[in-house]
Order: C-alpha cells, then structure tokens, then sequence
C-alpha cells in the first residue's frame, strides 16, 4: 500500500502498526533496495515501511507486501524525523527497527529463529532496546563493483574495532553507566574522509514504543536505559546491521571518490551472510540465549 506522505499515513497508522515487530526501512537511494526488504522481510517483521522518494521505482511483487510512504529522505534529520514520527503512532510496547537501504540486519541464530522470537527474549529479560553495530561490508573489486556493493563479492573487516567510555556532559564528563561509544571499520580506516560526528558504529536499532520516547540524532535516545549495551545484572543479546552504506558513499561522494583505490586491507576477510561468523569474530553475542 501507498501513503501519499506522512500526514496520509497518520489516518491509517493504527491498523497498520497494529501488528508488530515493526521496520522502517530509508531508502537514499535504489541500491539493493530490493534485497534489503526482501532480507527484513524473511527475518519476520511483521510489518515493513518503506520511506522512498515518490520517484523511486519498486517491483510489484514488493509493493505489494511494504507500506510506502513517500518521504524526502534527503532533508535534515530525515531518520529521526520519520522514527520519532512512527514512535509516536505505535501502541506503546511495539517493537520498531530502522535501517537504510544496502542493510542487512543479523542477530544471533537468524538463520533458525525470527526476529519476533529474538525480541520475545529480549522482552523477558526486561529489556526495552538492543544495541546493534553496523558493520561495513564492501565489495573486494572496485574496478568490477565501482559504487563498492556486491552482495556476491562482500568483505568485511575482522579486527579493528574498539569502544570509548561516552561522557556525560551533567556530570563534569564522567562516563556513562553501561553506555559505550563503539568505532571501526570504514569509517575509522578512512576516518579523513568522514565527520567526527558520523564516526560512531553503535545504533540502538531495535526499541520499543513508548509516550515520549525520541531517536536523536546520533542514533541514541532520550531515554538513558534505551542506551546501555546490557542490563546491570548480565550480558544481553546484541545484534548486528551489516552495511554497504559507507563504502556506498566514500565511493559516491566527490571528495573521496577518487582517493580510495581499494577498501581491502590485511584484515579483510570475506563476508559468509551467517550469523555464526559475526559471532566468532566477537561483532555480537547471544548473551543468555542459546
């Protein structure tokens, strides 16, 4: 089904988020679009909207299956704009996910288990929110992939990822309880060519609803439990956003386009699209769940 907007979603937000969990999906662009709903989609969300440009093309089969909402993804603030948005339409307690396009969301034993019996568990372990990493995946060969996304030819870095204590401006800088700022992949290795801002990896992607609640800008919210990495007690679940989405846009983007010849490096390895990998190369844990 198609929304002519926001506004025209609003007068049917509450059949349609009736049934959750729920995933937003942002397009930029066209890029494996299709992969990308089709990926969300069989890890049973029971719900997908799509926020695309109205100019954007979508096979029949797919749009038949998402809702769309004709979104300017491009204007300031674009992802809270519409999370916040769909936030404040749900049933408190709804689970909701987001993510962009050319992203591919695993969590631990995704290939036997859904994503409604992943956030079952998380809810009884009273958990509102989960943390996930976004790791960047590229393609080996830029000459053959030039916008470096090939879901056949996928890499992804095996080390090089660390976390800093986040501070707390109210409380003279000390650090945060349970909260971490996490760093890596691309944007650390060609961190010249991204923002301070945009450096982090660390997404509170999945959450659920409730009065009040609001996604900042830099993908935490002003509910401070929603963004701990685990509760006081034990090690939670974590999960992982695997992306082509900065690699996409270091080589899209004129003023690194032409300064990257490779994304490759001694710590490359090839992306396997199982859960089991990003496990073993300690990207995310099954916390208590087994």
């Amino acid at each position: 089904m198609r929304h002519n907007g926001l506004d025209a979603f609003r007068d049917q937000a509450a059949a349609v988020l009736a049934k959750g969990p729920v995933a937003l999906i942002l397009a930029e662009d066209g890029v494996e679009l299709a992969s990308t709903l089709r990926h969300h989609l069989d890890a049973g969300f029971r719900t997908v909207l799509l926020f695309a440009h109205p100019e954007l093309d979508l096979p029949e089969t797919l749009a038949a299956l998402v809702h769309r909402i004709d979104y300017d993804i491009h204007q300031d603030d674009a992802l809270p704009l519409a999370v916040n948005a769909v936030t404040a339409l749900a049933p408190p307690g709804t689970w909701i996910y987001y993510c962009y396009n050319a992203e591919y969301l695993f969590f631990p034993f995704c290939e036997t288990r859904t994503v409604f019996d992943l956030l079952t568990f998380q809810a009884e372990e009273r958990r509102e929110a989960m943390l996930t990493y976004v790791i960047d995946l590229y393609a080996g060969d830029l000459d053959k992939y030039p916008n470096a996304v090939s879901l056949e030819d996928a890499h992804l870095d095996r080390s090089g990822y660390y976390a800093l204590a986040r501070k707390d401006p109210d409380r003279n800088w000390a650090p945060k309880e349970r909260q971490l700022d996490f760093y890596g992949g691309l944007r650390w290795r060609f961190e010249e060519h991204v923002s301070w801002a945009k450096r982090k990896i660390d997404r509170i992607s999945l959450f659920r609803a409730a009065p009040g609640l609001e996604l900042r800008a830099d993908h935490t919210f002003n509910i401070e439990e929603y963004n701990t990495y685990s509760c006081p007690w034990h090690h939670n679940l974590t999960a992982c956003i695997c992306s082509f989405r900065t690699a996409k846009a270091l080589k899209t983007n004129p003023g690194s386009r032409y300064d990257i010849q490779n994304f490759r490096w001694h710590s490359s390895t090839e992306f396997l699209w199982h859960s089991q990998q990003l496990m073993d190369l300690g990207l995310m844990e099954p916390g208590q769940w087994f």
